[in-house]
């Protein structure tokens, strides 16, 4: 169990921006926030699905809707002026905190499933046909993996799949193997959300290149946690999502490479990314308006220039470290009895993040014991079916860790599984 700690970032400072951490759940549920029946204060480990939102990302969102809400680039008068200048400055943003050349490289979406198909149907049905390959890994989520494999179905190309090694590592051999002069798109995550590992994203990146394929990079668990330069992976494509660094759910981004993005049709069409229109023929905006029809999100871009500031504050090689402290200490505890199995690499060489299962008992009766003791993880497939199968398992229990969360919250963690121990021996 854990000793007094000293984490890389100050984490009593950062709990108190987030007015949730202070709940007491448990008992029998009435309605939203009150519950009958002892309660525990809450330890909130499901981060890897959804992170919690800081009192300054919501002020940005209030101050939005009670300062100057309006709708973007369709007016001349002050408040929509005000909004299109804090949303152009939110894609600029972004473009820094990632890398990218500007902001006609950010296409801001719902999430990263949404960019996910964007590529792959704005580029994928027109690029790919019979006798081209796409390639990608045996531990992506179904964002990545459902998306390829449909466009793959529609185009009569190959989708080929790069296997992992006994730790939960990509055997890279394999990989060179597989892609080849046939192959048109590398897809793979950055960090997976069940495994944790840490895949050599510029090596995958540099591979594609060799065969003049392109790499789209799935970071929705990395760009959260660590720094991730999109220029130095040289990746063609980068996607991610707002809710699970801090922002708002309903926005995610899309990075792509100018040149790639001017040559790809749009993905939806409508208002907002035309330029002209006649009733024979249309004309698309500049990048990257002309992939965001509609009224776009607005202020959920605004709050993601806001959470994007906060983790700057804090300083991503800061976050990354506490993650990994999180990750390693918590692997050590959770596998000292010997009947815990945690899928993926070593906890000293991981994501923050941990899937396991105890022996004799489901992750969905782990789960629920858990949220007795107040600790909230995720259970289920994780959106990793196939690569539930390949374990030989029908699901996992996953807590997935943050900036607000200690090492002690772990001992909360532990502690839970040890009660399901005592229950089902």
């Amino acid at each position: 169990m854990s000793t007094q700690r000293t984490y890389p970032i100050d984490v009593a400072s950062i709990r108190e921006d987030f007015p949730i951490l202070d709940r007491h759940v448990g008992g029998d549920v009435t309605v939203a926030g009150e519950s009958d029946g002892d309660t525990e204060p809450l330890v909130y480990l499901d981060n890897g699905a959804t992170s919690q939102t800081p009192r300054q990302v919501v002020d940005a969102i209030v101050d939005y809707y009670y300062g100057y809400n309006s709708n973007v680039h369709r007016g001349i008068h002050q408040l929509s002026q005000e909004a299109s200048v804090a949303y152009e400055e939110a894609h600029d943003r972004v473009a820094e905190f990632i890398n990218a050349a500007g902001r006609e490289e950010i296409v801001f979406t719902k999430n990263t499933t949404e960019s996910m198909n964007l590529v792959a149907y704005a580029w994928g049905l027109e690029e790919l046909g019979p006798g081209d390959s796409v390639v990608t890994t045996e531990m992506e989520h179904h964002a990545a993996l459902v998306t390829w494999q449909q466009i793959c179905k529609k185009t009569g190309a190959e989708l080929r799949f790069i296997r992992i090694d006994e730790e939960g590592r990509l055997d890279m051999d394999h990989a060179a193997e597989l892609i080849d002069d046939s192959t048109k798109m590398v897809s793979a995550v950055h960090v997976s959300n069940t495994l944790g590992t840490i895949n050599p994203v510029s090596d995958l990146c540099d591979l594609a290149h060799e065969h003049d394929a392109y790499a789209f990079i799935d970071g929705a668990q990395a760009v959260p946690t660590r720094p991730v330069d999109v220029a130095a992976i040289d990746a063609d494509f980068y996607a991610f999502s707002g809710h699970k660094m801090l922002g708002p759910t309903g926005i995610g981004v899309l990075y792509g490479k100018e040149s790639i993005l001017e040559s790809m049709s749009p993905y939806l069409y409508g208002g907002e990314m035309i330029r002209t229109v006649t009733y024979e023929e249309s004309t698309w905006e500049d990048l990257p308006w002309k992939f965001e029809a509609g009224t776009p999100v607005i202020e959920q871009g605004i709050a993601l220039h806001a959470a994007i500031d906060y983790l700057d504050d804090i300083g991503m090689e800061n976050v990354q470290r506490h993650e990994e402290l999180l990750a390693e200490y918590a692997y050590d505890e959770l596998t000292a009895h010997g009947d815990v199995e945690i899928y993926g690499p070593p906890g000293d060489d991981r994501g923050g993040l941990v899937a396991f299962n105890l022996e004799g008992v489901h992750a969905h009766d782990l789960s629920s014991i858990l949220n007795d003791y107040a600790v909230a993880i995720r259970a289920g497939d994780h959106c990793t079916q196939p690569l539930h199968d390949k374990l030989g398992v029908a699901a996992s229990a996953r807590a997935s860790f943050y900036i607000y969360n200690t090492t002690e919250e772990i001992d909360r963690l532990v502690e839970a599984v040890d009660a399901a121990r005592q229950l089902f021996a």
